[in-house]
Parts: C-alpha cells; structure tokens; sequence
C-alpha cells in the first residue's frame, strides 16, 4: 500500500524515452516542476532503482511496466502511457497497487491513416521498386504494375478510430472501402461492412489492418488468409505486429500471391537504433519497411504530450481518473479551495470497506458533502468530500490506511 500527500514541488516525476516539450510544459504551468526527463528508455534493472522515488511516470511504447517495476515503486500514483496503445504495461499489475494507467488512444489517429493512405497510392503505382531502381541507375519509365487507387476496393480489418479515418480518406480518392469488426460500426461515408474476415479478404484490392492486440488477433492473419485474397492484392499492417505471420507474408510475396505490402509494426521491434533490426522481408523491392513510425509526427506527438499530461494532473490534483485504462473512470468536479477537504480511497471491492470508510467519518464528527464511488468488480475506487479544511486530515488518512482491503489512500486537499 502506499499513499501521497505532498505538495507539488515534492511530487516527482519521471518523463523516459524523449517526450515532446508540451508534457514538460504543461506539468511545469501547473504547479510541477520537480521533474526528471530522460532521452531513452530505461532496461530493467535501471527502471527499478529509478522509479522507487517516483511518484508519476510517463513512458512511450520501449519502457516495460512489469509486476516487478510496480513491486519497486513504492510511491508511484499514476503512469502516463505517451502513445496509443498500453501492450508494454502490466494493467493488472498496475491495478492491484492502485496505479491508473493513462494513455492517448486519439491523438495520432490522423498520423497513422496519413501513411496508410500514403502506402496505398505508392504500393498500387510501384513506387518502392522503381524508387529503388533508380537509385541503382535503373530507368524503369513504364506503366507495369502500376494503377489508379480510384474505384479499387479498400479492405479495412477493424473499423475503430483509425480505421474510419482510413475509410473516409479512401473514399475522398475515389476508393470503394470495404470493413470489417468483430463489433458492429456504423459505416463512414459510403463504406460497407462484410459478414466475414473471408468476405473482406476476397473482395479487397488492398487490405489494411487496424486491429489491437489480443490474444484473438495473435497471427489473425497466416498461410489461410493471404491465399484467399484476391491474387495480386497489397498488405498493409499498421496496427500491431502480432497479428501477422511474417513468414506466410514473406511466403505469400515470393509465390506472387500478394503483389506488394507495407509493415509499420513487426513481432520483434529493436529496443533502439544501435540494435538491428532482423526480418525475412529486408531487401524484398515490393514491401515498405518503416520502423513504427505510423504515429510519429510532430503533430501527433504534441496533442500526445498535452492529452496524456492533463489526464496525469487532473488524478493528481483532484482524483479524476477519466481517461483511464485499467480502473473505473471517473471525473469529479473541482472544489473552491479551503471550504472542502477531499480523501481518495482504492481498496478491494469486498464488504464492509464502504462502510468503514464512512465510519472514520462519522467517528470524528465530519459531515460528508459529496461521496463519489465506482467498482469494476474486483477492485472499488471511492472518492469523499469533506466541509471544510481538515487540521488533521494526516491523521485521518492513516485511519483509512488501516482499513482491511486498502490498496491506496491519498489526502488530495
């Protein structure tokens, strides 16, 4: 269990893996300005003897958040996740120290449909080898294998943000898209959904994935798969690298069977530039390569910085967890300072917390104005207003500490 009371200047923050300048910014104009910024991301070992101290951490996609990392931070409240996904994040972990995990799941939707359509177009005109060709002093000044993405049928797997941002760039170039979801989406534009994986992959032209990482996407896409689409169809994965088997692609190109793919994402990803990268598609002239850079814009990472930073603030000054991955979410109204005092209390959902809660109210004679809780079942997260300002709220708040099932108490103000 651990708690924070601190006044900002002693709540330490830790920002790894080169953030953009606007996290720094925006802790800084709120109040926070003991922060320590890294460049790259930390291994194991480094994490843990850095994060004992710390009390809010942002990382992008290279730092790991093992049970072990939580296990060593002793004081952390929250960690931002500066990207889209949380796959480098033990949530569960996180969750059962009373760590909300906060992430940017929009930001760079924009970024990654930009390349995907940009993929697109040089896939379907031969860009890549002609490109490489003429590096080589190769003139290939000829039409072969190079056509109009106008009245081509787009094949989007996994129609979420940015799959629909996909969609409605595609039909502005006069594609016919096609999508599926394993949920049902309501269509952007002119776009149609299929029955099935199957339908989707015999119809498409071009096949784009925009799918998360779970165990049901894990090689969603192998040997079946890319001998039932259309022979001489393009490949685009920009999700995860999970959920393709490299291998069957790699197989799928030599045999003709795919005419061309671009991979943003792949199952082994260097942990940074001085490590090699090592892939059975290095050298093929029809397949883009780039190294997980569909998010990467300056754009994108700027609203990154500011999204993922305001959602850290806001926990920290007054306990609203919208926005977060891995506990229930919620936003709670800002109080006028000096007139309410505020504890926030994440505990085992098991009987009886709730009531002691109130209890330790109750017992020193404080009225309760405004009580704010929410379960996912296994773990409950409360958040009590109290009138007025409280001389003995530290003493208060090692009362709540003692309660059978605690997980964290935080006396926010």
């Amino acid at each position: 269990m651990a708690t924070m009371s601190l006044n900002k200047d002693k709540i330490k923050i830790l920002l790894l893996e080169d953030l953009h300048e606007n996290a720094e910014k925006y802790f800084r104009s709120h109040g926070y300005n003991n922060l320590v910024m890294l460049k790259n991301a930390l291994d194991p070992e480094e994490l843990k003897k850095e994060i004992a101290d710390v009390h809010i951490i942002g990382i992008r996609s290279r730092t790991k958040l093992t049970a072990e990392v939580f296990d060593a931070a002793k004081k952390l409240i929250a960690a931002g996740c500066f990207c889209i996904g949380t796959n480098q994040v033990d949530l569960e972990a996180a969750k059962a120290h009373g760590i909300p995990v906060f992430n940017a799941p929009y930001s760079n939707t924009r970024s990654v449909a930009e390349l995907v359509i940009g993929e697109i177009v040089m896939l379907m005109r031969g860009v890549p080898q002609r490109s490489r060709a003429a590096h080589e002093g190769i003139w290939l000044k000829n039409a072969k294998g190079s056509v109009e993405v106008r009245n081509k049928v787009l094949g989007i797997v996994g129609y979420g943000h940015i799959g629909t941002q996909v969609s409605v760039l595609a039909e502005a170039l006069g594609m016919k898209v096609r999508y599926y979801d394993i949920v049902d989406k309501l269509a952007m534009g002119n776009a149609e959904s299929c029955s099935s994986l199957s339908e989707l992959l015999s119809v498409s032209d071009i096949i784009s994935l925009h799918v998360p990482q779970t165990p049901l996407t894990k090689n969603m896409i192998s040997h079946a798969e890319f001998f039932a689409m259309k022979k001489g169809a393009f490949f685009i994965n920009a999700s995860r690298g999970s959920v393709v088997d490299i291998d069957a692609l790699k197989e799928a190109l030599d045999q003709g069977q795919i005419a061309g793919a671009a991979l943003d994402v792949f199952p082994k990803e260097p942990a940074d530039k001085s490590e090699e990268f090592v892939s059975v598609l290095r050298g093929m002239p029809n397949v883009i390569l780039t190294p997980h850079v569909g998010g990467s814009t300056l754009e994108a990472q700027a609203n990154i910085g500011l999204e993922v930073s305001e959602r850290l603030v806001k926990y920290s000054d007054n306990g609203s967890t919208l926005g977060a991955v891995n506990c229930v979410e919620v936003s709670l109204p800002v109080q006028e300072s000096g007139k309410t005092t505020r504890f926030m209390h994440i505990h085992r959902n098991v009987p009886g917390v709730l009531s002691a809660i109130n209890g330790v109210f109750s017992k020193h004679g404080l009225n309760i104005s405004g009580q704010y809780l929410r379960t996912d079942g296994e773990y409950a997260y409360v958040v009590v207003d109290v009138d007025g300002h409280l001389e003995n709220a530290s003493s208060l708040q090692k009362e709540l500490e003692a309660i059978n099932g605690t997980l964290k108490v935080r006396y926010l103000f």
